[in-house]
C-alpha cells in the first residue's frame, strides 16, 4: 500500500482498477477524510483540498481540527520488558520516556 503526506496528514492509496480511480484515506486522524483521483497528479491535489477543507470547515464550526498526532502514545508491556527497560534507561542516565522515545526514532527513521 503506498501513502502520501500533507501538512503533518497522511494517507493510504489504493487503485481501484475496475473504475480506474485512485482513492485515498487520511489515517491519522478519527475523522473520515477521503479523496480520489484519475492520475497521481489529480490525487495530490485532491488531498490537499481535502486537508484544506477539512480546516475551514473546522473553522467555520469554532472547532479545533484533529492534529494528526499529539505525541503522546501509551504502551502496554509485560512488566518484565517495562523493568528492563527502566533498568537500561537509568544505566545510560536518561528517562524511561527519553530512553524510549530515542530507541522508537532509530527504528522509525
Amino acid at each position: 500500500m503506498n501513502s502520501l503526506e500533507h501538512n503533518g496528514y497522511i494517507a493510504t492509496v489504493e487503485l481501484d482498477a475496475d473504475s480506474e480511480y485512485l482513492h485515498g484515506r487520511v489515517i491519522n486522524t478519527r475523522d473520515v477524510l477521503t479523496f480520489e483521483g484519475r492520475t497521481v497528479a489529480e490525487l495530490k491535489a485532491a488531498f490537499a483540498d481535502t486537508i484544506a477543507d477539512y480546516l475551514e470547515w473546522c473553522q467555520e464550526r469554532g472547532e479545533e481540527p484533529e492534529k494528526p498526532y499529539s505525541g503522546r502514545l501509551l504502551l502496554r508491556l509485560r512488566p518484565e520488558v517495562h523493568s528492563h527497560l527502566a533498568a537500561a534507561a537509568a544505566r545510560a542516565g536518561k528517562s524511561l520516556n527519553s530512553f524510549v522515545a530515542e530507541a522508537l526514532e532509530k527504528v522509525a527513521f
